[in-house]
């Protein structure tokens, strides 16, 4: 059976949500950021209600709405592409979202768009940022290096995109050690 949980974003999570199901008696098969595949084929309705408990201590939501699990399915392909890839983001958003998920494009951004009121491309371009936030941080990138790995056609692209969704440049963000950085689920 496969289910979708919001709000994991890391490896911890998944060690997290693994070691619950677990502990719940359940099998898991694969636990990947979002998706899990348990052996039982299904769930009764207190066993799912249990999973929920058990999960939402932990700050995690398990979907069960499709429309609520096809945003969290785009919400972690973009987030596995932008802070876990080890290639530089070189392709059209729109067409590796179609081909991952297996769904056309336009009926994923109106999904998308209907439950989180803003755009794929504003959480995508979100995301990018938290990456560029966290690559300042730790200063082993120069501007330029992260400008080209995240596929920003110029270091004043990103500047101009950063200060628009920060109102900072990325000089005056590495100058203040600003720590204004969100977790990978409240972008």
């Amino acid at each position: 059976m496969q289910l979708y949980i919001k709000n994991m974003v890391c490896n911890r999570c998944k060690m997290v949500v693994k070691a619950e199901l677990e502990n719940l008696g359940f099998n898991p098969i694969s636990v990947q950021l979002g998706e899990v595949r348990i052996e039982q084929e299904n769930i009764s309705e207190v066993e799912k209600k249990g999973l929920k408990l058990a999960l939402d201590k932990f700050g995690f939501e398990l979907l069960t709405e499709k429309k609520e699990q096809l945003v969290e399915q785009v919400k972690t392909a973009i987030i596995e592409l932008v802070h876990y890839s080890k290639e530089a983001l070189k392709f059209n958003l729109s067409d590796y979202l179609s081909q991952k998920l297996d769904v056309e494009y336009a009926s994923l951004s109106a999904t998308f768009s209907e439950q989180e009121h803003q755009t794929i491309e504003k959480y995508f371009i979100a995301q990018k940022i938290e990456k560029v936030k966290e690559l300042l941080t730790y200063g082993e990138k120069s501007l330029s290096e992260i400008a080209y790995d995240l596929n920003y056609s110029s270091v004043a692209h990103l500047s101009t995109q950063f200060k628009k969704v920060t109102g900072e440049t990325p000089s005056a963000f590495k100058l203040n050690k600003n720590t204004n950085r969100k977790t990978l689920n409240e972008v």
